[in-house]
């Protein structure tokens, strides 16, 4: 009863089952939380791949994805073939259809690309390959200080300038485009007149890809120009042939109107029928070799 009676020993008692009471509530918790815990632990096994089937199912998802960016890829490059080839076709039937040659030489001077009418109109089956010394074989370019065709001025060089100079001067020099005419002999021995423009192809960033020349034959158009020259020239003889038979008719005419002697005025009669003859045969020549060009220039018009 004593012990009870003091304060102290009642403290330490009330203490003592205090902490008693805690340290059993302290291990009732930690052992449902542990149960708790190892209940979770085992529905996430439960749940959660085994290490055997992991990477298996890691492989199948990686596996579908590379399967599905090839599939794009392919799609992609299907349409992009699809395109290169429609334009390369569209390219192909324009050059096929144009009545004027078009060939086109690569950085290196070989002919790369020539249409049907460029093959037709030098006079080759195939010229890819071959560079403009070849083709053109020395032709020289018309040097003339007077307007040529479009109305565009040819400096008068001091020594002929050949085409394949011309084409070398595109594609290796500064000249971006030139125009030229030059006479132009087939592998067949043909004489052609061909208009030429050496223009440089660029490529997108500012490079040069190659040299296009662009080819007009016009040796019909130029042997109509030649024989009208020719025929203004004719005209001219023919002018001053006229003045002078009708300046020696004028005298005949002029004697024969003075002279009273029958025989001199026959024979002035003579001369000048002669002369008529003369003047008619040369006027009539003149007309009908004139007709056959008039009618070949309206043709060309």
């Amino acid at each position: 009863m004593r012990l009870l009676g003091n304060p102290i020993l009642v403290r330490a008692a009330v203490v003592l089952c205090c902490a008693t009471f805690a340290f059993l509530l302290g291990l009732i918790v930690v052992r449902r939380l542990r149960k708790n815990l190892d209940s979770e632990f085992d529905t996430l096994d439960e749940m959660a791949p085994s290490l055997d089937t992991l990477p298996l199912h890691v492989y199948n998802t990686v596996i579908q994805q590379l399967k599905q960016q090839k599939h794009e890829l392919q799609v992609q490059s299907q349409a992009e073939q699809h395109r290169a080839r429609t334009s390369e076709n569209f390219s192909h039937a324009v050059l096929s259809n144009l009545s004027c040659g078009v060939l086109v030489f690569g950085n290196n001077g070989l002919v790369k690309t020539a249409n049907p009418a460029a093959k037709m109109i030098l006079g080759f089956a195939s010229t890819t390959g071959m560079n403009a010394e070849d083709i053109f074989r020395g032709a020289a370019v018309h040097s003339a200080s007077a307007p040529a065709r479009g109305g565009f001025l040819h400096d008068a060089p001091e020594a002929p300038v050949r085409i394949a100079e011309e084409i070398r001067c595109v594609l290796h020099e500064d000249s971006k485009r030139r125009q030229v005419d030059a006479d132009y002999i087939t592998p067949s021995g043909e004489k052609r007149f061909l208009s030429m423009t050496v223009s440089r192809v660029p490529a997108v960033d500012g490079s040069l890809l190659g040299v296009a020349c662009l080819i007009n034959d016009l040796s019909e158009l130029e042997q109509i120009r030649r024989q009208q020259e020719l025929q203004g020239e004719i005209s001219a003889e023919m002018a001053l042939q006229l003045r002078s038979s009708l300046t020696t008719i004028s005298g005949f005419a002029q004697q024969l109107a003075t002279n009273r002697d029958p025989e001199m005025a026959k024979e002035i009669a003579t001369d000048i029928a002669h002369e008529a003859a003369q003047l008619d045969r040369t006027i009539g020549g003149f007309l009908t070799t004139k007709r056959p060009l008039s009618k070949a220039a309206g043709i060309s018009n």
